[in-house]
């Protein structure tokens, strides 16, 4: 169970891909990179990281392999149905898995605490001047 002792659960925007986490968010972060902004259809991205062992996932998904910019070997996973964009994972990070917050049923837990790569962010990007920032990739999560 999550810190709140809930079952955190969501999934994608026809129904098709559910999930269910039974762990409180490691990290949330919105992203710039040049890659979330086309996952986001112009906007960044915001990311909400899970223990991997702590999500079962109904439904299929497809996957999408890439390069991000920090060099991490990443998949990318969205609804084959309705494209919803639901989760990411990194070769390197087995042991974390990132979840769209627009995939939450909740959303208030996506609430970022940290927004990454502005220095890719176009200049009519809006940031929370209460959420730090970093130009670039921040640390991972453990």
């Amino acid at each position: 169970m999550s810190e709140t002792g809930k079952t955190i659960t969501g999934g994608c925007l026809c129904g098709a891909v559910r999930f269910t986490i039974s762990a409180s968010p490691m990290a949330t972060r919105a992203c710039w990179c040049r890659l979330c902004q086309h996952i986001g259809a112009g906007s960044g991205t915001v990311n909400v990281v899970f223990p991997s062992d702590a999500i079962s996932i109904e439904g299929e998904t497809t996957d999408y392999a890439c390069v991000a910019e920090s060099g991490a070997h990443m998949h990318r996973r969205f609804c084959p149905t309705c494209g919803t964009p639901v989760f990411s994972a990194a070769e390197e990070r087995p042991q974390v898995i990132i979840v769209r917050a627009g995939a939450l049923d909740d959303p208030e837990i996506g609430k970022p605490a940290l927004t990454i790569w502005t220095s890719e962010a176009p200049s009519w990007a809006c940031f929370d001047p209460d959420v730090p920032q970093a130009e670039h990739q921040a640390p991972p999560s453990k």
